[in-house]
């Protein structure tokens, strides 16, 4: 009876062992030797706690390699920010793969094959999830604006209020830009799938580097370099944001401005720019309006600080209205690498605001947390 009691705890161990093969280690040991085994079993687990605890972000540090959650560089280039539903969504260009110059470039037209917008989530903007691809390359269709041998730049990603939709506005350009225009796209969902629309110059004429700003009564707005970069264009757009309604203005008339970033404090409408150099940095313009459509005045360089006369080598891409009644913003750049657009790194920095007299600066921060934003 004793051998058989033991014969069926040896098949049932064996069986578990089988199923277990930490059990099959644990069995084989000695008493002193499972003892060490399990202490530095301990040592393990609590090691790979620790590495994981270490890659959260805790700080801003521009141009620094920024890891999602999966730990993988965050690609998302000449990006744009929606909060919705609690959470931040940012969108931008996924670069993968060998960046080129072609052989019949006749300026730097350094290019990587389209391969979609990216979109991350996160509700600290610190720590930011990958959600996939929010717009797919169309690897089938040599025509679309979406084929990997065009370029898709600036996506911007707004949302609709009275239809419902997320919709999706980005630089649809040829490979030699000679095509200058803006392609729409739509989505039921903040993460997509986007269903592109097709492509146009908007009230006709060109339209390259980008953003979209909505305002507090719902009207949304596109900025455009148009003209051959000369002068931007703002257009009023229609109330389901897929076209502009005819309504537009030129402004900053021959001064070569693109990558606008626009965002409202106190009732008056602010915009970033930078000059037009290629993927080479240069100094950065801050301006002002009463009004969108109106008359905007130009206030200078808000940056300072160290290399703050070439943006930090950045470009401007976004404003983050984090918390824009109390004036705090967050400045967008791209530290654009031209031989190598996927190793683009992202320069995020605190607009300070002097609440006396109005003035706003960028200061150069090389790590910073949210803390910075409270203006003094």
């Amino acid at each position: 009876m004793l051998y058989l009691q033991r014969r069926d705890r040896s098949a049932k161990m064996t069986k578990a062992n089988s199923r277990f093969p930490l059990l099959q280690i644990l069995n084989n040991l000695g008493y002193y030797s499972m003892k060490r085994y399990i202490f530095l079993l301990i040592i393990l687990m609590l090691t790979t706690l620790q590495v994981v605890a270490q890659t959260k972000n805790e700080a801003f540090v521009p141009k620094a390699v920024w890891n999602d959650t999966d730990g993988k560089p965050i690609n998302a280039h000449g990006g744009g920010l929606l909060k919705y539903g609690g959470k931040y969504y940012w969108y931008g260009e996924y670069k993968v793969g060998e960046t080129i110059l072609p052989s019949w470039a006749t300026w730097e037209c350094y290019r990587t094959d389209v391969t979609g917008v990216s979109c991350y989530s996160s509700k600290d903007l610190l720590n930011w999830t990958f959600e996939g691809l929010a717009l797919s390359a169309e690897k089938d269709n040599p025509e679309s604006d979406l084929h990997p041998s065009k370029v898709i730049e600036r996506p911007k990603v707004v949302y609709n209020k009275k239809t419902k939709k997320f919709v999706m506005w980005v630089h649809a350009e040829s490979a030699d830009y000679s095509k200058a225009a803006a392609g729409v796209a739509v989505s039921d969902t903040p993460t997509g799938p986007f269903k592109y629309i097709g492509s146009f110059r908007p009230n006709g004429a060109m339209s390259r580097d980008q953003t979209l700003f909505v305002d507090d009564d719902g009207t949304c707005y596109q900025f455009s370099s148009s003209e051959d970069n000369q002068t931007l264009h703002i257009n009023r757009l229609t109330d389901d944001y897929l076209k502009p309604d005819g309504q537009y203005v030129r402004r900053f008339i021959g001064q070569s401005r693109e990558a606008p970033a626009v965002f409202k404090y106190k009732n008056k409408y602010y915009m970033i720019s930078s000059g037009c150099t290629g993927w080479d940095p240069n100094r950065a313009e801050l301006a002002v309006a009463d009004s969108i459509m109106g008359e905007w005045k130009v206030i200078g360089d808000p940056c300072t600080g160290i290399d703050a006369d070439k943006t930090f080598y950045g470009q401007s891409t976004y404003v983050i209205p984090v918390n824009p009644k109390k004036g705090q913003f967050i400045a967008c750049f791209d530290m654009w690498k031209k031989k190598d657009l996927a190793d683009s790194r992202y320069i995020w920095l605190p607009i300070k605001i002097d609440r006396d007299t109005g003035d706003m600066k960028i200061p150069w921060m090389p790590k910073w947390t949210l803390k910075e934003l409270k203006n003094k």
